[in-house]
Order: C-alpha cells, then structure tokens, then sequence
C-alpha cells in the first residue's frame, strides 16, 4: 500500500480523535497534514472544513467546505457548514442555498430549518423564509424563535394580523414579553410604548453595520443626512463642537468635520461605532444610550445632529431637556423625524419605526425654551419604492 496514503489515513484518525475531544486546532493541522498527503480527499476536506468552520474561521472553512461538497455532493454536514460559515460572513443567499442542499439530505433538523429561513428572509426571499420556519414548526410547534421569525416575515409583506398572531403564540412559548410586545403594538396598532427595547436597536444596529451604508445609501436612496446639513455647512459656517447623536457608521460625521473644530459621536450599536472610528474625524466616540449620555456629558456643544435617529427612540419628552443642557446660547439642534399626522404625538409603525408629528415637535420646542429657526417637509428616502416624506427641524437656544 502506498506509504503516503497510509500515513494519511493514521493523520485522518488522529484528526478525527482531537476533533471528538474538542482539541480543534490539533484537529486542524493533522486533517491539513492529511490533506498535503491526499490532496482532494472528500472525507479529509469535509472534516478539514467543518472544524475551520467550529473554529470561527469562516472566510478559511467556505473554499474547503466548496470543494468537499463538490467531491461529495452527498455529505449533508458539509453542507451545513457552509451554509453556516455563508451565514457568519452575511452572505445570505449563499447560506440558504447550502442550507437547503444539506436539508435535501437530512431534514429532521428544526434549528438549521431555521437558520435557512432566516437567511432566506435575510436575503430578500420571504417565501422561501416562511416555507422554511413553517417546517421548523412541522418538527417543533413549540419553538417560539420560529414563531417570532414568521411573524417578523409576515409583518413586513404587510399581513399584520397573521403575524401579531404568531408573536402572541411566541409569547406564549416564553419568548421575550417585552420585545414581542413592541412588536405586537406595531403590528395591532395599539398604544404605542414610549420607547423601543434597548435590545432591540442594539441588535439591529450591530447586525446592520456591515451592510449599512449600502443598505441605506445604495438601495433606500437615502439623502437625508445631506439635506439636514445643507443649510448648515455652507461657506464661512464653522462650529467648536459638534455632537452628533446616534452616529452610526458616520454619515453625518464625514460632512460636518471639515466645518468642524471636533466632532464628538454617540451610538447604541458598538459595531456601528468600530466603522465609525475608521474614518478617524470623531474626536471620541461612546458607546452609550444617548440619553444617558446627555444626561451625565459636560460637552458644551454649538451644533447638535440626529438625523433618522428619533425613529428608534420614540418619546422625545427627555431629549428635548436634555439637548438643550448641552447646546451653547446660540447653539442649533438639528434633527429629521418621520411625519405623523398632527392628532397623535408619536405613533410606532408596521415597520418598528416611530413617527412623530409637527404639533408635538413645536410644543416640545417652546416648553424647552428653543427657538424654531425652521421646520419644513421633505422627502426622506425610499420605502417600497415610494418616497417617505421627514419633517427636517432646526431649533436654535435664544443667544445671551
């Protein structure tokens, strides 16, 4: 027998010995060994792929894992790891696509049926998402996470009532009362609560950061950061300190630096943060809820942003106050808001949004002691490919 192949085979079991006693880097370098000596070996590249995948090294595990499920289309975990590792580096329909290859092969499997359906739905295909959460619950009518993912899906195509019909049975299976609860006010238009789940924006904002931009810029055709600024950066305009609420990944930051002797950010979402701080214009950057900070900074701004950031917060009783300590005598506050008709303060939205009316911005104002330089309409961004309409406010502290 060739001395090579033997001495991968004794590589191979050794691999798979650390692999069962959970030492996956042994594991990785005796199934590479392996490897050198069996080059395209399907057993090896599947074991080799699915521990870089245990591993966390997804961008390594996929071309492994590619090249495994080539040589045998019929390894079902082989293709759940490369669905998974997809999945990790946000390629969502890549991810379903595998996941779907692997559930050919071996479909009793209720959490990959799920997180199928959540690529699925990650990936813009709602009825491929809502096929595969209904076979988690062909196997599992209890699991509440695909409740709550159906539910998602069937609140955003617009079917309200099935889908405040599945976060109450969620809830009802033990998922988290509070966020199902937000979620239920959106979708049956019931009171809406003053504020979301702190858990909730953080998640969103830490899963969204990567595509962000893209996202909001590219395929929203979102400008509404260029047009609250417009008015305030023009030639000859220059502010100390410019505090810029809810910053995200700097959109904002990145037009009023240049105007700018430093700019401080705040955000809710650290990952939002870490792509903010590459652009290397905030003088600090917290990690921290924005009212929180307001209420303990001793900042003293003469420019204040929130642009498409009171859509998460709700209530704005609070800010107001608390902006207002912080802005300088003769100081700004700039901020656009989805409009609400003027007979509700605010209103949560199908789409988790809040929208909050003109009346209310201008009551706050004047108990707050700010002045309305300008409020006016205008569009916002996309949504369904129609335009959204925002109230753009400019609130000035009177100058001593």
């Amino acid at each position: 027998m060739d001395t090579a192949l033997v001495r991968a085979r004794a590589l191979f079991d050794e691999g798979i010995g650390h692999f069962e006693a959970g030492r996956l880097e042994s594991a990785r370098a005796a199934f590479e060994a392996a490897l050198a000596l069996a080059p395209g070996r399907a057993s090896v590249l599947a074991n080799l792929g699915v521990t870089l995948y245990r591993l966390r090294r997804w961008q390594d595990a996929v071309p492994i894992l590619a090249q495994a499920v080539a040589a045998d289309p019929g390894n079902a975990d082989a293709w759940f790891a490369l669905g998974l590792s997809h999945e990790a580096q946000a390629r969502w329909a890549d991810a379903a696509d595998a996941l779907e290859r692997g559930l050919e092969l071996s479909a009793h499997r209720p959490e990959l049926w799920l997180a199928c359906g959540q690529c699925q739905a990650n990936a813009g295909r709602p009825d491929a998402a809502l096929h595969a959460f209904d076979r988690v619950l062909a196997l599992d009518p209890q699991s509440a996470a695909a409740w709550s993912a159906r539910g998602g899906v069937l609140r955003e195509l617009g079917r309200l009532d099935e889908a405040a019909a599945c976060f109450e049975r969620a809830i009802a299976l033990g998922a988290d009362a509070e966020l199902h609860g937000y979620f239920l006010a959106a979708t049956r238009g019931s009171a809406s609560p003053a504020a979301p789940p702190r858990t909730y924006v953080e998640t969103l904002f830490d899963q969204y950061s990567a595509d962000f931009e893209a996202h909001l810029v590219e395929q929203l055709h979102y400008r509404g950061h260029e047009w609250l600024l417009q008015p305030l950066i023009g030639a000859g305009q220059h502010y100390r300190c410019v505090l810029d609420l809810g910053c995200g990944t700097g959109l904002c930051g990145r037009l009023v630096a240049p105007h700018a002797r430093e700019v401080h950010g705040v955000d809710l979402s650290a990952a939002m943060l870490e792509r903010a701080r590459e652009l290397q214009i905030y003088r600090a950057l917290h990690h921290e809820d924005l009212l929180a900070f307001l209420d303990r900074t001793d900042l003293r701004a003469d420019l204040v942003l929130a642009a498409d950031v009171f859509i998460y917060v709700g209530a704005l009783e609070a800010v107001f106050p608390a902006v207002r300590r912080v802005l300088a005598p003769g100081g700004c506050f700039a901020f656009t808001v989805e409009a609400a008709p003027d007979t509700e303060d605010y209103r949560l939205l199908p789409s988790l949004r809040y929208a909050h009316s003109e009346a209310y911005i201008r009551r706050l104002a004047a108990t707050c002691g700010f002045a309305v330089r300008a409020l006016r309409r205008a569009p916002l961004r996309k949504n369904l490919s129609e335009p959204l309409d925002a109230l753009y406010a400019y609130l000035e502290v009177p100058a001593q």
